[in-house]
């Protein structure tokens, strides 16, 4: 993350930074079994138990330690976690937004050396991630969700987890929502309510997963509010298939999957489905 400028400041950087991914993972399984099958397959390997060492990996990215994680498995379907975390502090508060420790905690108690004033704002970030399996009713349509939410207080960033996240879930259509909140003062009383330089979400993400990606951005600098949307420039219809190949297909039936995907995935970039009625539905009446 690029700064602004060293800023010394009057006590702890009180900024607030999050970041929320909404990823998505479409599936066609011709049969209904192949269907339930693919739900299954997408709950085991998504568990709570791999969705918790996924979101450690990130704290690690982040510079984050660790405080406390709470995980469930739903029955049927979905899981979720939740893991309490604190920016990396030295044991000596020098009262500058770039303190950090370069070297891991020797105990517990190192973790939260600092101020008691600064360890009830790091407290309060955290990381989760939610998943929704779910399928179409009559085409062999499936979409896997996952939600994750990443909030950071002081100078740790979840911009760094990006393409590890992007990556690690194979994902075909994500959103994006980075958000700044509150203010830090420096010693001068001048409040700063961002400390780092940012134009867009794509300004973080590596050229491979740019190139990947068609992206659009709707942006609100003022309130320092950024929001990408991303999908897929092309897909293998191989890729897409369960408990079935291309080479089982005939070329109709090709055509016909690659259709359905196509809508799907369209509809859920686009938030609307293609065949909304401009003249009743109501995102469209003025």
């Amino acid at each position: 993350m690029s700064k602004i400028k060293k800023l010394k400041l009057q006590g702890f950087n009180n900024l607030t930074k999050t970041l929320s991914f909404n990823i998505y993972d479409i599936c066609y399984a011709k049969s209904g079994l192949h269907k339930q099958e693919y739900i299954q397959y997408i709950d085991e390997v998504y568990n709570a138990k791999r969705l918790t060492e996924i979101l450690k990996k990130v704290a690690t990215i982040i510079g984050a330690n660790v405080l406390n994680i709470a995980h469930q498995d739903y029955d049927p379907l979905g899981a979720s976690v939740t893991m309490m975390i604190c920016e990396k502090v030295d044991s000596e508060f020098d009262g500058e937004s770039d303190s950090e420790s370069d070297s891991e905690p020797d105990s517990e108690k190192d973790i939260c050396a600092a101020p008691e004033t600064i360890l009830a704002h790091l407290d309060k970030s955290h990381l989760t991630v939610h998943t929704y399996p779910e399928s179409h009713p009559d085409k062999g349509i499936s979409t896997f969700r996952v939600d994750i939410d990443v909030s950071t207080c002081g100078t740790t960033s979840p911009l760094n987890a990006l393409d590890y996240l992007i990556h690690i879930f194979d994902s075909d259509i994500i959103t994006l929502d980075y958000r700044v909140r509150g203010f830090t003062r420096d010693i001068n009383g001048e409040k700063h309510f961002i400390d780092h330089k940012i134009e867009s979400i794509q300004n973080y993400l590596s050229a491979d997963t740019i190139r990947k990606y068609q992206m659009v951005d709707v942006n609100i600098y003022q309130e320092n509010i950024f929001h990408t949307k991303m999908i897929l420039n092309e897909f293998e219809l191989d890729n897409y298939l369960f408990g079935t190949g291309v080479d089982d297909l005939s070329v109709q039936e090709q055509s016909e999957i690659r259709a359905q995907l196509n809508t799907e995935m369209t509809e859920i970039y686009y938030g609307r489905n293609h065949s909304c009625d401009k003249k009743t539905d109501p995102r469209y009446i003025q």
